[in-house]
């Protein structure tokens, strides 16, 4: 398959990547890869936007507020769902709902709010579906100063899709995720060839203000795989992962940090194989005798007020 040229760069600010309908808005053709999309959603009260997914499954996940999702099949088939999503993304694990390619959705909103349409270019059209957030599987990461929490919410363990794989992670203030650095950008026998979109939000801590900011690394892995990143994140930034060791991503003091991350490849199994820096890979080690950072899990199925 012959990509064209991205005409996007890895790192792309809040606001840079929006078409009106939504305020992020990556895709394969833009992206300058073969699978793995994201777009956000932004609605007003009583809003409401009705889109085709195309070639693309992709989920409906509330980042802020809840929805009612319509999907319409190409033979008329309609499905609902009333999902309930947060008041953010560091108050709950959300519900989400599912829609395969082939279809026109409406996502509408009666007090309005932000929603992530992770997605992937897929060649099964499995059906529309809802996933609540009791069935997301919560996974602590880790340990000390490297311990986080992922929201499996679409994994192969989790739930079925054809090429999308996408979780969250949140990790506490201070900590280091995504560690030791790794990657996934060729096809072998212990790693999967995986293109990914890190989108970014931070909790503004008790100053209540949108100052937070995280740091995320992306660095090249091999000829022909050139890239470095080292970069400031704030809420609503996003940072492409053509290739590259990318890790870790940064908590800053007095800041949680949390990414969604989507991923998907060429894999007819929706494989997640992933290689370790050598460099660094003997940190995992250190690890053996660690708590987990007894701040965590930082959200569970229950809102916080």
């Amino acid at each position: 398959m012959t990509r064209a040229p991205s005409t996007l760069p890895p790192v792309i600010r809040r606001g840079e990547a929006g078409d009106g309908t939504f305020s992020l808005v990556i895709t394969p053709e833009n992206a300058g890869w073969d699978y793995s999309s994201m777009r956000i959603l932004e609605l007003p009260a009583g809003g409401s936007a009705t889109f085709p997914t195309g070639e693309d499954e992709m989920c409906v996940l509330p980042l802020q507020g809840g929805c009612v999702v319509e999907c319409v099949d190409a033979d008329g088939t309609t499905n609902r769902f009333e999902v309930t999503g947060r008041s953010g993304v560091f108050t709950r694990v959300t519900d989400f709902a599912y829609v395969p390619r082939d279809a026109e959705v409406t996502v509408s909103s009666t007090a309005g709010g932000r929603f992530a349409l992770p997605a992937a270019r897929a060649t099964r059209r499995l059906p529309a579906r809802y996933g609540p957030a009791e069935g997301v599987q919560v996974e602590l990461r880790g340990a000390g100063q490297a311990s986080r929490q992922v929201n499996n919410f679409c994994t192969p363990a989790t739930f079925e899709a054809d090429k999308m794989m996408a979780v969250e992670v949140l990790t506490p203030s201070s900590n280091w995720s995504s560690f030791p650095p790794h990657k996934h950008d060729e096809e072998r026998e212990d790693e999967s060839k995986l293109e990914e979109v890190y989108y970014f939000e931070v909790d503004p801590g008790s100053s209540g203000q949108e100052s937070g900011v995280g740091y995320q690394r992306v660095y090249t892995s091999g000829p022909g795989r050139e890239i470095d990143v080292c970069t400031e994140v704030r809420t609503g930034d996003t940072v492409l992962v053509p290739h590259g060791w990318h890790g870790p991503s940064m908590a800053a003091p007095g800041y949680h940090l949390y990414y969604l991350n989507v991923m998907a490849g060429p894999s007819p199994d929706r494989t997640w194989l992933i290689c370790d820096d050598p460099a660094h890979a003997w940190v995992r080690g250190t690890w053996d005798g660690q708590e987990i950072d007894p701040r965590l899990p930082l959200t569970s199925t229950e809102e916080k007020t």
